[in-house]
């Protein structure tokens, strides 16, 4: 399976230079791409690996036209990276076509369940009571989606999904102890049992969200956990109930996100990250991997770290002071003893 460079232009846009009828076989990395293959540079720290590159074609910006045509052919584009994924896309709808708009012979869907004419329903998954999936939405395998939760158009599930398990809640059932005939202790001597707090709410996600293997969406308590469009969730995440998630927000794996916190739009959350609950975010805030977050963040900006979250900048800046304190305890402690000797 092949596709000519021309074509590629044709369809993406784009300025290439080089020959147009070139085949391409092949998507690859730069410094993995043969002959055949096309591959992309979207960062000027990459040009020595750009001339040495084998590949046929490579897509660039404008800053290493120049050093691309004098290796070989090259497409120029102002968005590299944007480019090299809609080249991907291209590639896999060309040569691995998906017949979706079909429902699993071993899927369970009830009865009062709405599903698209056009959505794809895998193998073992589970669509429960009065659930809605939209166009062109496609779960793989193993995916269970709990009643009344609503997932929109063009959205993509990815294997053992659970969208709408109950949310972790429940009130304890405590023995007060009496200190005397009048005033009851403030803290319980000792909890007796957890009464569960039945989840009444839903799930609502939007058009164009994708949801990683295995990430966990609990139902509200009593409003609905909602997840904005254009979101993109990796795999092993969970997302408490009553959580809110902005449009276009990413949130990469092993996040961990407890109930009710509400996250902003075009947000980008790395991996591990831990985040407490009733907690708010502002849109276009940067989260750094495995950072705990333990209060609300009120503008936009790179945070990162474990105790205290800072502002990156002020972050890296007690990281590297921190670092000194070995060293800084025995100056103290020579300044000290040559102070005692005068």
């Amino acid at each position: 399976m092949s596709i000519q460079l021309g074509q590629i232009v044709e369809i993406l846009g784009g300025k290439l230079h080089g020959d147009a009828a070139r085949e391409i076989k092949g998507l690859a990395s730069l410094q993995a791409a043969d002959s055949n293959q096309i591959s992309f540079v979207s960062n000027q720290k990459y040009e020595q690996q750009l001339g040495s590159s084998k590949a046929a074609c490579v897509i660039v910006g404008p800053k290493l036209e120049a050093v691309a045509i004098a290796r070989g052919a090259c497409i120029v584009t102002e968005q590299p990276y944007l480019y090299f994924a809609k080249l991907t896309q291209l590639w896999s709808q060309r040569h691995h076509p998906q017949k979706y708009a079909y429902i699993h012979p071993t899927a369970v869907i009830d009865a009062t369940a709405l599903i698209h004419s056009t959505a794809h329903i895998g193998a073992l998954c589970v669509v429960d009571a009065n659930a809605k999936i939209g166009a062109s939405t496609v779960l793989l395998s193993r995916v269970h989606v709990g009643h009344d939760c609503v997932i929109g158009d063009n959205c993509l599930l990815h294997p053992g999904v659970v969208i709408g398990a109950d949310g972790f809640g429940f009130a304890p059932d405590v023995q007060f102890v009496a200190s005397d005939t009048e005033k009851i202790i403030d803290h319980p001597h000792q909890i007796r049992q957890w009464v569960k707090i039945e989840q009444l709410g839903a799930v609502e996600i939007g058009n164009k969200v994708e949801i990683g293997a295995n990430t966990c969406i609990d139902r509200g308590a009593l409003d609905n956990t909602i997840i904005g469009e254009g979101v993109k969730l990796d795999n092993l995440i969970q997302v408490g109930h009553g959580t809110r998630i902005g449009q276009h927000t990413v949130v990469a794996a092993s996040t961990a996100i407890a109930g009710s916190t509400v996250i902003g739009a075009n947000c980008m959350i790395g991996g591990s990250v831990s985040i407490a609950g009733h907690l708010s975010i502002a849109d276009h805030v940067q989260i750094s991997g495995a950072s705990v977050v333990t209060h609300s963040i009120q503008k936009q900006g790179v945070y990162s770290g474990l105790y205290p979250l800072d502002e990156h900048k002020e972050w890296s800046k007690n990281a590297a002071a921190l670092k000194q304190l070995a060293s800084l305890r025995e100056r103290i402690r020579e300044l000290e003893r040559s102070l005692a000797h005068k």
